[in-house]
């Protein structure tokens, strides 16, 4: 059956503030040393399963020129844009009609743009088992993480039994759980039977339709309508039922609810690159244990985050703080409070100050 993939890149990310921002959101940055942004990673690791003529990118329309500049090898039919955001769900179905226009059936697999993966081969080899079980029956695949630490920031995938039949390690999925308090994300830890949920999965698109259909009817029935105009290509209806959808993720509309869920851990060093946090992860760290680029002089200053331009950036006697300089906006941030930049963002957008979104 033929393997496709749908790369979602609509997203703002918020907590990479000032950095990314509404015309330049996180998945078109390079947030590592080869200069590479992440939507180029997301595409490069998955061409060799693959062809780039099978991989589409849901997109705003805004990012429409982003994605062409980019990813130039991949076809601009291929380029799927939605006018309005809205979750995950109608991203989803958005592609899954597109993808039935084209092929009737394939195996689709959905990821975001903006994760790191430092195992390449690894990761391919775990897409490709996803793919053996997605092929059987209705089955629905989720890639979970196998967790390091007591991650807050992540939801779980609560595991258990192996699937029968099956080579590797593929398991049934309980249910899914939201984020977690720090004493209970610290008792699934110990407890082995709880992945992070990354949000990459994979199916039939004949699956994902039947599932919108029994538990999100009304954007199914929507999604119809969208196959309909693809026929004759009358994009201004595709649009148009685009944004009667309700906004919905795909975890809370349909894999909550569905049954024939498996899960593959995936242990390929994996980073959803949520926060300014991740940088250290994804950067060599000096003698200070800082991450640092620009213009920056440290004294007696550890555990940093810097990144700033041709200005000079001077800390003196400061510890475990994030300093993000862009020229026209300054981030100043406590490695503790990452999570309330997305306030920053807050504040502005009340204050109509949207030069800085």
């Amino acid at each position: 059956m033929k393997v496709v993939a749908v790369i979602m890149a609509g997203g703002r990310g918020e907590r990479f503030w000032p950095k990314s921002r509404s015309n330049m959101p996180k998945q078109f940055l390079s947030l590592t040393s080869d200069g590479k942004t992440m939507i180029q990673h997301t595409v490069n690791r998955i061409k060799s399963l693959i062809a780039l003529e099978d991989i589409f990118v849901v997109t705003a329309v805004s990012y429409r020129e982003l994605v062409k500049e980019q990813l130039p090898e991949i076809p601009v039919e291929n380029i799927l844009l939605e006018p309005v955001a809205k979750n995950t769900a109608p991203c989803i179905g958005l592609a899954a009609a597109y993808i039935k226009e084209k092929y009737e059936d394939a195996i689709m697999i959905v990821l975001p743009s903006d994760h790191l993966i430092k195992y390449n081969e690894l990761f391919v080899d775990t897409l490709k088992d996803a793919i053996k079980v997605a092929e059987e029956a209705n089955n629905m695949v989720t890639i979970g993480i196998m967790p390091s630490y007591p991650e807050t920031g992540y939801g779980y995938i609560h595991f258990g039994s192996r699937k029968e039949n099956t080579q590797g390690n593929v398991y049934e999925v309980v249910n899914f759980v939201e984020k977690p308090q720090l004493e209970l994300a610290k008792e699934y830890l110990a407890l082995g039977k709880y992945l992070w949920n990354s949000g990459m999965f994979v199916w039939k698109v004949s699956t994902i339709l039947n599932q919108f259909e029994e538990f999100l009817p009304k954007m199914f029935i929507g999604l119809q309508e969208i196959s309909k105009a693809l026929k004759i290509g009358d994009m201004d209806e595709v649009e148009n039922q685009f944004r009667m959808f309700d906004a919905e993720s795909i975890d809370y509309g349909i894999m909550e609810k569905a049954k024939d869920i498996y899960t593959l851990p995936g242990n390929f060093g994996w980073d959803d690159v949520g926060n300014w946090l991740a940088i250290e992860r994804i950067n060599k760290t000096n003698e200070d244990n800082s991450v640092v680029k620009g213009n920056v002089i440290t004294i007696d200053s550890k555990d940093m985050i810097i990144e700033g331009g041709e200005k000079l950036i001077a800390t003196v006697g400061i510890n475990n703080t994030i300093v993000v300089d862009t020229g026209d906006a300054l981030l100043i941030c406590s490695k503790d409070k990452t999570q309330d930049v997305k306030k920053v963002i807050e504040n502005l957008k009340i204050c109509n100050r949207r030069e800085y979104l």
